[in-house]
């Protein structure tokens, strides 16, 4: 049978997968909390988030023991848990400027 984590790295490479998913959610759900609250401490905290992240990233990375084009997978995950809250954040804005545009008063009412 093909072992792809060694079974002492199996609990490491379980908690971390984790934790990549819930510091990618925080710094999704603190970025968008950034953009309405416009304080510098919550932007901070998103960005801790994403550094969470990338630490998580790269320890299951060297846990794992990818390489060839499982780096370039994670390389690219890292850019896109990076670029996605801000372009969803600039999809939404477009979006709902649209719809003020096109609304009439009696429409707000």
């Amino acid at each position: 049978m093909i072992e792809p984590v060694a079974l002492k790295d199996f609990f490491i490479t379980f908690f971390v997968s984790a934790l990549i998913i819930l510091s990618g959610a925080a710094y999704a759900l603190l970025f968008a909390w950034s953009k309405v609250n416009p304080k510098g401490h919550i932007r901070l905290a998103a960005y801790s988030a994403y550094l969470i992240l990338a630490a998580s990233v790269a320890e299951l990375t060297y846990t794992a023991h990818f390489s060839g084009y499982w780096l370039i997978i994670s390389a690219a995950m890292l850019i896109g848990y990076f670029f996605a809250p801000i372009g969803i954040w600039h999809l939404c804005v477009k979006t709902h400027a649209v719809n003020d545009l096109t609304t009439t008063e009696e429409d707000k009412l």
